[in-house]
């Protein structure tokens, strides 16, 4: 009987916690900007984590600087506010050391592909497992209205009266070159599918980037308009679902087919013109993909490219923090190996007394 007993209390232990997105609420005050894009971003994170089936003692989340870097505050998990474009670089030691936690970064445009740059592309490249949820509103906010890595060329802020004259980064493109290997792309204003998406980075064994166009209703208000706005959005957006057609528009009347390499829009109202003939999404196919990141920058002879909205892809790869531990095991294997631990709190420590 107390054999039986004990066998019931692992069992239960061993089932998936019972969440509401509520649980993930925190009791701090959210200090955003009413009409905050953040506000959604947050929602949908907290509906979604019920359904990971990951108990909140073993989620953490890691932010850098900026608006989007209060996250840790809101969530009633494990956190930490890092510093200035490291929030990449705390994880990875995070997950190397604690392989069953799962491991959330929370960066904006500044954060991660500015002062974080280079933490950045490092983490896509060893394909430490954790989830990066970018914010991109193309401004610099927490410090009032900069122009950021991803701000529009001419764009008049704060810092660049006159327009800005940089060229800006496209993170999904940037994050391809750095062979990563979960690369989407969602928008605040579409809770549904952004909460989808962020189920599909949990999924994923990797790096998984997320990138979220979110809308800073004080500094760069609109400027993802055309994508949003109900008249627009049809002929500006494109959603990619893994096996189907490139297919948009109001009345669905606009496909992508590829001409060699080079995406091309047809009329599906052509009699000549046939859904057999378009570009058939494959979130495996690495090459494509590196074309869908270019949709915005890639001019078309009939009229503007759409943005794409979904998963671009979804491969797999050795990820760094497996790569460790399973290193670090065959070590302590092998004859006269030292002992690490010794290692480490050895030489020179000191005591506090």
């Amino acid at each position: 009987m107390i054999n039986q007993k004990f066998d019931d209390v692992l069992t239960l232990e061993r089932e998936a916690p019972k969440y509401k997105g509520k649980d993930f609420s925190s009791d701090q005050e959210v200090r955003w900007c009413p009409g905050c894009g953040d506000y959604t971003i947050l929602k949908q994170v907290q509906n979604s984590m019920p359904d990971l089936g990951v108990p909140r003692e073993q989620i953490v989340f890691i932010s850098g600087i900026g608006c989007s870097s209060r996250f840790p505050y809101y969530m009633d998990t494990f956190g930490m506010h890092s510093i200035h474009g490291r929030a990449p670089a705390i994880a990875t030691g995070l997950k190397v050391s604690r392989p069953e936690l799962s491991v959330w970064v929370i960066t904006g445009d500044g954060d991660s592909l500015s002062i974080g740059g280079n933490h950045f592309i490092h983490a896509l490249r060893r394909n430490v497992d954790m989830n990066i949820l970018l914010f991109n509103n193309e401004i610099y906010g927490l410090t009032k209205g900069q122009y950021s890595p991803t701000t529009r060329e001419g764009f008049v802020s704060k810092s660049t009266p006159y327009g800005s004259i940089d060229h800006p980064f496209n993170p999904l493109r940037l994050a391809h070159g750095a062979d990563g290997t979960f690369l989407a792309r969602a928008m605040d204003r579409d809770p549904k599918h952004l909460n989808k998406l962020i189920k599909r980075a949990n999924d994923h064994k990797g790096t998984s980037l997320l990138e979220i166009y979110q809308n800073c209703i004080v500094f760069n208000d609109g400027i993802f308009e055309a994508f949003t706005d109900k008249k627009t959005r049809p002929r500006q957006t494109i959603y990619l679902e893994h096996g189907e057609p490139l297919i948009f528009g109001k009345e669905k009347d606009r496909g992508i087919k590829l001409d060699g390499m080079l995406p091309v829009i047809v009329d599906l109202s052509d009699p000549n013109v046939s859904e057999d003939d378009l570009w058939i999404h494959d979130e495996k196919d690495s090459e494509k993909a590196n074309l869908l990141t270019k949709f915005f920058d890639l001019p078309s002879e009939e009229e503007h490219l759409p943005r794409p909205f979904g998963v671009f892809l979804d491969v797999d790869r050795k990820t760094y923090d497996d790569g460790v531990n399973i290193q670090v095991e065959e070590t302590k294997k092998r004859k006269g190996a030292p002992d690490l631990d010794a290692l480490i709190s050895g030489g020179e420590t000191w005591k506090i007394t």
